[in-house]
C-alpha cells in the first residue's frame, strides 16, 4: 500500500507533520510537535511539469496572492463580469481580457484541481547567461592537481555555451587569470597576508570607472557586447575562451613557493575569496553566478586563516571550540560570514570543494554555502570517485539540454488569516519581509515571509514552520479549511525568469475528535523536529538539545499513546505514531547531535546535507536502511540492529553518506576460498553479485557521491555497520547462545529506550 502522504509530496513536492489543524493556538501547542512542512520547489512532478508560457494572475494589492484552484470563480456573462474571488483577502478580482473564453467547461489549468502545483514564464527581458567562476587550490601534491585539472577540463565541455567563466589560482598569492588576453598567459596577482577591500580589487582589476552599474540582458545565443566595465577580460564566454582556459589549467603548475618539513604550505583562500567575490559584485549584481571553490587542505595564510602554518600547531577540535580555545576560529567564522552576506545580497552562489584527510576550515566557511544553498562535498582527495563523479553531476541536464540548477532564487510564503508562518529552517537568508503572514512566534529564520535561496536545483529542500492565528477556541465549521501559497521566483539557466507557484489547503478539526491525531505524518515530523534539533545544535549546548528532543517525545506519547496511568505495559501507539520514537532514538545517536568521533569540519558538512534533503534521504541518513542476502532465501531488508548481523549473511547497510556491503565470517571464508567461482556454487556466486548490483543502483542518483565500503566481519571498516546498529546485544549482555553481533558499547538499546519512554510517559512526568 502506498503512502498516502508519499502521492501528496508526488504531486505538490511538500509533506505536512500534521495533514489537519487545530483551531486555536492552545490546542496546537498541545500536539508538542510544530505544525510544519518539508517543500521542494522545484520538485519534478513527471506529467504534471507543465510550464505555462504567460505571467500568473494576482490579486490587487497589498494581498497580491496567485490565482489557484481554491479560488471561487464565477464565469458567467461577458468577460466584464467575469471574476475570481481571492481565499486569502476574499476581495473580488476581474479576469484579464485575454481569460475571455473561460467556462466552466474550459478552464485553464491553473484553476485545475490537480495543479494545485503550476509554473509561468515571466515576460521579463532575458537574463545575462549564467557566470561560472573557478577558484583553484595550487598547493596540492601533483597527483591531485593533475586529478583536479582534469576534471575542470571536462566540466568546462558540460557548460553551456554561452555561459560566462573566469578562473583565479591561489597559494601563497591569488592569481586572477585575463582570459581576453590570448597572446601568452597574463593574470594580475593579489598578495595572500593582505585583506583588500572592494575598492582596492576594483581599481587593481580596472573595474573602478563603472563598478556596481548593471549589466545589459544579453538574449542566450548573442555574442556579448564589449563589457565597458572591463570585466570581459577575466569573465568570458565559454565558446569563445574554452582553448586559452583549457590551456591554462593544463599548464597550471603546483605553487612554486618553498614549504619546509615542520610547515604547512602558505595557502591564501580568504584572499582569493575576497577576490572572486568582489570581482563579481562589481559587474554582475543580481545575475545568476556560481563561485567554485577547491580547497585541499585549510587556510594558513591572510584574513580567513584557520591555522598556523606550523605542523606543531594542530588544527582545532570539538574539544577546543567547546573549551574556547580554537584561537582563529572565531575570527575567521566572521570573515567568511562577511562574505556570504555580500555574495548572498547579489544571489550567487558559493561552492566548497573538499580534497584533503586533514580538515580545510569547512565549519567556518559553511556561512559561503549555507547562506546561499550551495553544494558542500567533502573528500579525502581530488583523486577520489567521491569527488570526481559529485562534481560532474553538478552539470546534470534535464530534457531540453539546459542545466539542473536556477539561479537568483527567492520564496515567498503567504496563509490565509487562520494560519501564521514561524520561519524557515534550510540554505536560505532573511528578505526581512513583514507581511500579514508573519507569526510572534519565531523557528529557524524567522521573523519574514519570504527568503531568498540564491541557488536552486530540483532537489533542494526546505522545512518552514507555522503557528494557528486564533487565541480562543473557535468552533469548526464544515469545510473550514487553511490555506498556505508557496510562490518561488529564480532564474531558469535557459535564461528565463520562473514563477512556480503552489497552493495547499489542509482542514481545520475539531481537537477532540479523531482527524488531527490520524492526520499525523511520523517520517515528515521525525524530520522536521531534526531540524530543529541540528538548528539548536549551532548555538546551544549538546545536552541541553537531546534533554529537548526527550521531554519533546514525552509529551507527545503522554497526549497520543493509549495507556493506563502508572501502568507501562498498557502503553500502545496507533500505526501512524508507532515508528516515531524509533527516529528519535537513532537521531539522538546520529552524527548530527553526536559529534564524537567526527572533526568539526564533518560536523559541518553533514548537518548542511540534512538542512536541504527530502524526506526521504533525510530519514535515511537519520535511520539507516540494511538488506539482509542469505542463501535461504530472496534478499530482504532487516531492523537496524545487532541481532541481523549473522555469519552466513551479506549485509547492504544504506547510511546516505556510506553505502557498505558487509559480508559474515561465513560467507568471506567461501569467497576467500574461491567457491564461488566453482560451476557447482553457481549460487554462492550470484549471492556475493545481488548486494553489488544493489548498490550501484543505490549510487546512481545519489549526491553526493556516497562513499563505498566493501568490507567483512572484524574487519578494521566493520566499525561504520557497528557504530549504526541498535546495540540490543553488547559486550555486557551477550550470553551463550545469544543471536547477531555483540557490540562493544556504553549506549543504551532501544529496548530499554522504549522501556524508559513508556514509564515516563504513563507516570505524567517530562
Amino acid at each position: 500500500m502506498s503512502n498516502p502522504f508519499e502521492q501528496i509530496e508526488d504531486q505538490d513536492g511538500i509533506r505536512f507533520s500534521w495533514n489537519a489543524w487545530p483551531s486555536s493556538r492552545l490546542e496546537a501547542t498541545r500536539m508538542v510537535v510544530p505544525i510544519g512542512c518539508l517543500y521542494t520547489p522545484l520538485k519534478d512532478r513527471g506529467e504534471l511539469n507543465t510550464v505555462l508560457q504567460y505571467e500568473p494572475i494576482l490579486c490587487k494589492p497589498p494581498c497580491r496572492a496567485i490565482l489557484n484552484p481554491y479560488c471561487q470563480i464565477d464565469v458567467r456573462g461577458d468577460v466584464r463580469t467575469k471574476l475570481w474571488i481571492c481565499p486569502f483577502c476574499l476581495q473580488r478580482n476581474p479576469f484579464p481580457p485575454h481569460y475571455k473564453d473561460i467556462s466552466p467547461n474550459s478552464l485553464p489549468l491553473e484553476l485545475l484541481r490537480e495543479y494545485t502545483t503550476t509554473e509561468y514564464v515571466m515576460m521579463k527581458p532575458p537574463s545575462l547567461p549564467p557566470v561560472f567562476l573557478y577558484v583553484v587550490d595550487t598547493c596540492l601534491d601533483e597527483e591531485d592537481l593533475k586529478a583536479l585539472k582534469d576534471s575542470l577540463i571536462v566540466s568546462l565541455s558540460l557548460l553551456p555555451p554561452q555561459a560566462l567563466v573566469g578562473l583565479i589560482t591561489y597559494g601563497t598569492m591569488a592569481q586572477v587569470h585575463e582570459l581576453g588576453y590570448s597572446e601568452c598567459p597574463k593574470s594580475y596577482v593579489f598578495r595572500g597576508s593582505k585583506e583588500y577591500t572592494l575598492k582596492q580589487i576594483q581599481d587593481m582589476l580596472g573595474l573602478g570607472a563603472n563598478a556596481g552599474r548593471p549589466a545589459q540582458p544579453v538574449r542566450p545565443g548573442q555574442p556579448m557586447p564589449a563589457a565597458p566595465s572591463g570585466a570581459q577580460r577575466f569573465l568570458m564566454p565559454i565558446s569563445q575562451c574554452e582553448f586559452t582556459l583549457t590551456t591554462i589549467l593544463e599548464q597550471l603548475p603546483r605553487d612554486p613557493w618553498p614549504v619546509d618539513h615542520d610547515k604547512r604550505p602558505l595557502r591564501c583562500t580568504g584572499t582569493a575569496l575576497s577576490v572572486a567575490v568582489g570581482l563579481l559584485e562589481s559587474s554582475f549584481q543580481n545575475t545568476g553566478a556560481r563561485i567554485f571553490l577547491f580547497v585541499g587542505g585549510a587556510p594558513t595564510e591572510g584574513p580567513g586563516l584557520v591555522v598556523g602554518n606550523e605542523l606543531k600547531e594542530p588544527i582545532r577540535s570539538h574539544n577546543d571550540l567547546e573549551k574556547d580555545i580554537a584561537k582563529h576560529s572565531k575570527k575567521a567564522a566572521k570573515f567568511y560570514e562577511g562574505l556570504a552576506k555580500r555574495v548572498s545580497e547579489k544571489g550567487h552562489v558559493v561552492d566548497i570543494f573538499a580534497g584533503c584527510l586533514d580538515q580545510v576550515g569547512m565549519m567556518e566557511m559553511k556561512t559561503l554555502v549555507t547562506y546561499t544553498n550551495g553544494f558542500m562535498i567533502l573528500s579525502d582527495s581530488f583523486n577520489t570517485v567521491v569527488f570526481k563523479q559529485s562534481f560532474i553531476r553538478i552539470f546534470n541536464k534535464d530534457a531540453d539540454g539546459a542545466l539542473q540548477m536556477g539561479f537568483n532564487a527567492t520564496l515567498e510564503v503567504q496563509t490565509t488569516r487562520e494560519l501564521k508562518v514561524c520561519g524557515m529552517i534550510g540554505p536560505a537568508i532573511s528578505s526581512n519581509k513583514k507581511s500579514a503572514s508573519v507569526g510572534e512566534m519565531e523557528i529557524g529564520v524567522g521573523g519574514t515571509s519570504a527568503w531568498k535561496l540564491c541557488g536552486i536545483t530540483p532537489k533542494t529542500t526546505v522545512s518552514l514552520y507555522f503557528e494557528v492565528a486564533s487565541q480562543q477556541q473557535q468552533v469548526v465549521q464544515p469545510n473550514n479549511r487553511g490555506l498556505v501559497q508557496f510562490v518561488t521566483l529564480y532564474q531558469h539557466s535557459n535564461g528565463q525568469f520562473r514563477c512556480r507557484v503552489t497552493t495547499i489547503a489542509r482542514s481545520f478539526a475539531d481537537p477532540s475528535g479523531p482527524e488531527i491525531a490520524a492526520s499525523f505524518d511520523q517520517e515528515a515530523a521525525a524530520v522536521l523536529m531534526a531540524r530543529i534539533g541540528v538548528f539548536k545544535a549551532e548555538n546551544d549546548d549538546i545536552a541541553d538539545v537531546l534533554r529537548w528532543l526527550d521531554r519533546m517525545l514525552i509529551r507527545l506519547c503522554q497526549k497520543f499513546a493509549d495507556y493506563r496511568k502508572d501502568d507501562p505495559g498498557s502503553f500502545r501507539l496507533t500505526d501512524n505514531f508507532s515508528i516515531y520514537p524509533q527516529f528519535m532514538f537513532h537521531l539522538r545517536r546520529s552524527q548530527f547531535l553526536q559529534v564524537f568521533n567526527n572533526s568539526p569540519d564533518e560536523t559541518a558538512y553533514y548537518r548542511h546535507i540534512l538542512n536541504r534533503e527530502d524526506v526521504n534521504n533525510s530519514l535515511i541518513m537519520i535511520q539507516p536502511t540494511l538488506m539482509s542476502y542469505t542463501l535461504s532465501g530472496p534478499p530482504e531488508p532487516v531492523l537496524l540492529d545487532s541481532v541481523s548481523i549473522k555469519s552466513d549473511a551479506i549485509l547492504l547497510l544504506d547510511t546516505f553518506f556510506h553505502v557498505l556491503i558487509w559480508h559474515g565470517e561465513v560467507i568471506a571464508e567461501w569467497r576467500k576460498a574461491n567457491y564461488h567461482e566453482q560451476p557447482e556454487y553457481a549460487n554462492l556466486k550470484a549471492l556475493l553479485e545481488a548486494p553489488k548490483a544493489d548498490a550501484q543502483e543505490l549510487l546512481m542518483d545519489r549526491f553526493p557521491i556516497p562513499r563505498y565500503i566493501d568490507t567483512v566481519q572484524g574487519g578494521s571498516q566493520a566499525r561504520f555497520l557497528l557504530s549504526k546498529v541498535n546495540p540490543s546485544t553488547t559486550h555486557a549482555n551477550a550470553g551463550y547462545g545469544s543471536s547477531g553481533a555483540a557490540i562493544p558499547t556504553d549506549d543504551v538499546s532501544l529496548q530499554v529506550f522504549m522501556e524508559h519512554l513508556k514509564k515516563l510517559s504513563v507516570s505524567g512526568s517530562s
